[in-house]
Parts: C-alpha cells; sequence; structure tokens
C-alpha cells in the first residue's frame, strides 16, 4: 500500500497539490487523469522518489520493488536491447555482471564462495529463464527476435521506448509507475501491453490520455483536479459520468444557495429596521453569510474538465473527386548495422484515391510508412504553405494528382519542429496572426480563446510552450486557414483527454474531406469511414496498402478482434 499524508507541492506560485491525504490499493490499476500542467508526472516522479514533497510524506514498504518508466530514451545507447531489457532487475543484472566478471579471471577459493553467492541471488532471482523472457517482452512489444543482440543506439526513438517498456515489466515490479506508455506504440503494441497489465497484479498508477487504454486497463482513475487527488471506482468512462455528476450536484447546491440568499435578503430589507423583528433578522444575516461562503468555496474551484471549442469551417468544397495517388514509388537510404547505406523501399506502385467526404484512417505497425505516405499526399499539393513545406516529401516515381478545388491542410506529428520553424521570437498571438494578418485581432484572439489561450496564455512564447499547448495552437492554425481537406498525423499526441474529445467534436461535425494517423482506437472508432491498412510487403517491393470500405469496428471485424493482439 501506498499512502500519502498531508502531501504539499508547489511548482513555482502555482499550487499542485494542498494537503492531501490518499492511498494506492494493491491490486488495483489506476488511471491518473488530470489537465495537462495539473500535476500528473510530478505526482509519479514524488511516488518514484525521483522528487521531494514540500510537506506531508508519501510511505511505500521497503520491501515493495517499485516499476518506473524511464523518460531518458538515450540512457542505454552503448548496451545490447536484451541486456537494457534485463537491467530491469537490478540485483539479478548485478549479480550476472559479477559472476562474469569473476570468472574471466583466476578462480580462487574465496572467489567460489563469492560465485556460489551470486548463483543463489540467479537462482532467486529466476535468471536463468531471464534471457527467454526478455526477449518474450520483446517480441510482444513489436522488436524481432534477430534485432536482440544490436545496441540500443540502432533503434528509432519509439521503439526505445518499447525497450524501455519491456525493461520496466521485467523487473516484476510490486508497483508499476508509468507515464505515456502508449506513446509512439502502434496499436499491435498497445494491444499487447493491454494485455500483459490485465493479468498484472501489482499495482498500477499510469497517466495515459487515450480514452481507450483506460477503459480497458484501469480499476479505479485518481483524479488531479482542485489542488487534491480524488479516487473513483470504475473506467474512464465511469469517472467521467461520476464527475459531471458530481459537477452538477455543486451547480445545483449554488443554484437553491443563491436562491435562499435572495429570500433572506428580502426578509432583511422588509423587517430588519423593526425592533421586534431584529433579532430574526440577525440569524438570517448569518445565514446569508454561511450560504455565500459555501457558493464561494464551490465557485473557486477550478476543474480540469475544460474542453477547448473547435469547428472546422470552410468556405468552398472541394470536387468530388478529392485526390489520385498511381504507380507512386518511394526509398529512402538508410544506415545498416554494420554503417553502411542501403537503399530502404517504402512504397512501390502504390496507389489510391479519396472522394469528397471521406474520412480516412491510416493503421499499420511504425515503421511501415504511415507517415510518409500523409507526408507524400501533402507534398504533391501545389499551395502548401512556407511552413508545410519543410515536413512534406516528393515521389521518386509515380503521381499524386489534388481534384478541383482542394485546400489542403497539415498537421505535422512533431508538433515542437513545426512551431519552431516559423516560430522564433514570437508568442501565440502572433505566430497564429501570421497566417491571416488581414483578419480583426479580435478573430485572432477568439480563436485562441477558444483553443485554450485566454487572457495572457495568448502572449507566451511558442519556444516555452508545452506539447500539449503546441499541438492546440497547431490547430488553431487549421482554424484560421479554413481547409476543406484535413490531413492529420497523430493529432492526439500530447492533448490531454479533454481536447482530444474537443478535437474529436470538431471532427466529426467537418463536412469536409479527412486523412488521419492515430493510435487513439477511440479517435479512430468514432470517426473513421474507411480504413488503409499498411503492412509489410516482401523486402523491396515496400508496403502494401488494403483499404477497407467502413468504420474501424468494422474493419476489425472483418480481421478478427485478435488481430492487434498478436
Amino acid at each position: 500500500m501506498i499512502v500519502l499524508d498531508k502531501v504539499q507541492k508547489r511548482f513555482g506560485p502555482k499550487i499542485l497539490f494542498e494537503n492531501v491525504s490518499m492511498q494506492f490499493d494493491p491490486e488495483k490499476r489506476y488511471g491518473l487523469t488530470g489537465a495537462n500542467g495539473a500535476g500528473k508526472s510530478t505526482l509519479l516522479k514524488m511516488l518514484a522518489g525521483e522528487e521531494e514533497t514540500d510537506q506531508g510524506s508519501i510511505s511505500i514498504p521497503g520491501n515493495m520493488r517499485l516499476g518506473v518508466l524511464k523518460q531518458n530514451h538515450f540512457e542505454y545507447e552503448e548496451e545490447r536491447i536484451l541486456d537494457a531489457v534485463m537491467m530491469g532487475n537490478k540485483s539479478l543484472w548485478e549479480a550476472m555482471f559479477e559472476k562474469e566478471k569473476l570468472l574471466a579471471g583466476e578462480v580462487t577459493d574465496e572467489v567460489g564462495i563469492r560465485l556460489g553467492e551470486l548463483e543463489g541471488v540467479i537462482a532467486e532471482e529466476d535468471g536463468y529463464m531471464a534471457e527467454s523472457e526478455a526477449a518474450e517482452l520483446l517480441v510482444g512489444l513489436g522488436i524481432p527476435q534477430d534485432r536482440h543482440g544490436d545496441r540500443m543506439s540502432t533503434l528509432a526513438g519509439g521503439y526505445k521506448l518499447r525497450v524501455l517498456i519491456a525493461q520496466v515489466l521485467f523487473g516484476k515490479p510490486d508497483v508499476l509507475l508509468l507515464d505515456e506508455p502508449t506513446n509512439h506504440l502502434d496499436l499491435e503494441s498497445i494491444g499487447w501491453l493491454e494485455n500483459f497489465l490485465l493479468a498484472y497484479r501489482g499495482t498500477l498508477v499510469v497517466i495515459s490520455h487515450d480514452r481507450h487504454f483506460l477503459n480497458e486497463v484501469v480499476t479505479h482513475v485518481a483524479d488531479v483536479d482542485y489542488q487534491t487527488i480524488t479516487v473513483y471506482t470504475g473506467n474512464y468512462q465511469d469517472f467521467v459520468e461520476q464527475k459531471y455528476e458530481n459537477k452538477q450536484r455543486d451547480d445545483q447546491k449554488n443554484q437553491s444557495a443563491k436562491k435562499k440568499i435572495e429570500e433572506l435578503q428580502g426578509f432583511v430589507q422588509r423587517f430588519g429596521a423593526h425592533a421586534s423583528k431584529s433579532s430574526q433578522a440577525q440569524s438570517r444575516l448569518k445565514q446569508i453569510e454561511k450560504l455565500k461562503e459555501e457558493v464561494g468555496t464551490r465557485g473557486q474551484k477550478r476543474s480540469s474538465l475544460v474542453r477547448p471549442f473547435i469547428r472546422f469551417e470552410f468556405e468552398k468544397p472541394s470536387g468530388r473527386d478529392v485526390m489520385r495517388m498511381e504507380g507512386v514509388d518511394k526509398a529512402f537510404d538508410v544506415e545498416t548495422r554494420s554503417g553502411a547505406k542501403e537503399r530502404k523501399v517504402v512504397y512501390k506502385n502504390a496507389a489510391f484515391n479519396l472522394n469528397r467526404g471521406d474520412r480516412v484512417a491510416v493503421t499499420g505497425p511504425n515503421g511501415v510508412g504511415k507517415s510518409t505516405l500523409l507526408k507524400l499526399l501533402v507534398g504533391a499539393y501545389a499551395d502548401v504553405d512556407a511552413d508545410t513545406k519543410a515536413e512534406v516529401e516528393k515521389a521518386d516515381a509515380g503521381e499524386v494528382r489534388w481534384g478541383h478545388d482542394t485546400s489542403v491542410g497539415y498537421f505535422a506529428q512533431d508538433t515542437h519542429e513545426a512551431l519552431g520553424r516559423t516560430g522564433a521570437g514570437m508568442n501565440a498571438f502572433q505566430w497564429l496572426y501570421q497566417w491571416d494578418p488581414n483578419a480583426p485581432q479580435e478573430h485572432i484572439r477568439g480563436i485562441l480563446g477558444r483553443l485554450l489561450f485566454q487572457g495572457e496564455a495568448a502572449l507566451k512564447d511558442t519556444k516555452s510552450l508545452s506539447g500539449g499547448e503546441c499541438a492546440r495552437l497547431l490547430l488553431a492554425k487549421l482554424l484560421v486557414l479554413q481547409h476543406n481537406v484535413l490531413v492529420l498525423d497523430e493529432p492526439t499526441n500530447h492533448l490531454d483527454i479533454e481536447s482530444i474529445e474537443g478535437l474529436l467534436d470538431g471532427l466529426k461535425l467537418f463536412k469536409g474531406t479527412l486523412v488521419v494517423v492515430s493510435h487513439d482506437r477511440h479517435f479512430i472508432s468514432s470517426l473513421a469511414t474507411r480504413v488503409l491498412d499498411l503492412r509489410p510487403g516482401e523486402p523491396g517491393k515496400g508496403a502494401e496498402l488494403y483499404d477497407y470500405g467502413g468504420t474501424y469496428d468494422e474493419f476489425l471485424d472483418k480481421v478478427g478482434r485478435d488481430y492487434l493482439r498478436k
């Protein structure tokens, strides 16, 4: 059991936690929710012992083993992938390392005794099954067996994260602390992780903005809001229903209290001057003060349930035939394990088309070419803005043709980089205003306000924006430019759940054409009318494109529900 006793924590002048007392119980799986900046990651760091409380204490029994997902993805660059996973069990790894070192030298009687002690540690930690267990974790997370002997430095960023997830799971911890474990995982790997966590019997505390993941995995929600932590029983959907009910209950209490205050004030005004009624008037004044205090206390609470208002509008629709891709080839030079260069074929003779009103979800494993496909589409659009040109790709062969009256807007996966190219020395308002300098400033400020950049927040320097703020500012750009075709690459990364829901609300009402890559199943299940599933093809032939008409759930029914859990 993890116990928080009167915990207080500030971040500069901002109060994150005020006198918080609660506990995380064994064999329960907690989803940690709250708005960006509410203090979720800070809480996880305090639980892990990486950050101190300002006041109060956090108690974790000394015999409990903690597993913490590392945020430094480059910590193990020179280690073998398999070794990096086995380092998750510190006592086992140290025993194995010392054993190898001793066996490399002269084996004296003293060394022999020590080797015996080390063998005991290795046996106790199931060390003789360590490599096979580590390999099983890696394969489940999408890293094939023939890569396990490679160095960590050979992996792309998303795959480094997978190794670190395998590392923390390998340690068989009593408590798992995971901060955004599904970021950069493809749908198959997320499905595998869900299965693993559902079978986990320790205490899990996980931060995630993936609503489907939370609904599948958690048994409780620990909501960071109002400078405290409130625990709700059930999954994320249960929590939302309970929290909105509580908010409505508070609103009703405030309305009743205000009505009562008006009645009491009326009595005081009528009879306060009469001697026979003065004591009753004084009693009612005290009641008024108490009711005002209760209303004020409830009114001061600022909930994290703040949703941006997003509506994508355009003046003129595109033609019916929106885009045609025919015979497209694309390849890149990549560095092999030996350091040599070789040509990697991503697409060979790829083809598909878009019709007006399509909502296409592009799915497939990491590395198959989803982002490249989107960059090829946008790269063929003649009127792409200067900021987007740096992001996109041109086909090596073949053709991508955009149809009549199309206006294409693009959301890049790397939001910080996208802002950095055109936002140097600018605040959020200045960056957004440059995309339509003829618009009234009130119009731009209105869009910023609806995207939660209210008041002074609109004057924040772009280089100091959080990941969620960068994403919302890039979405604001799409609102300003009013495209009738939207091409979105992982738009939900870094957004909190309420912002994801706000984006989802806007896209559901969007009358144009949508192409989106996302690993958020709730998001694509709610939107997609077509699924373009990419699968690795034979060497030298690039990805194979499978076009399924229908929703994402219909796609899963067609290919089998275990498709994502292989």
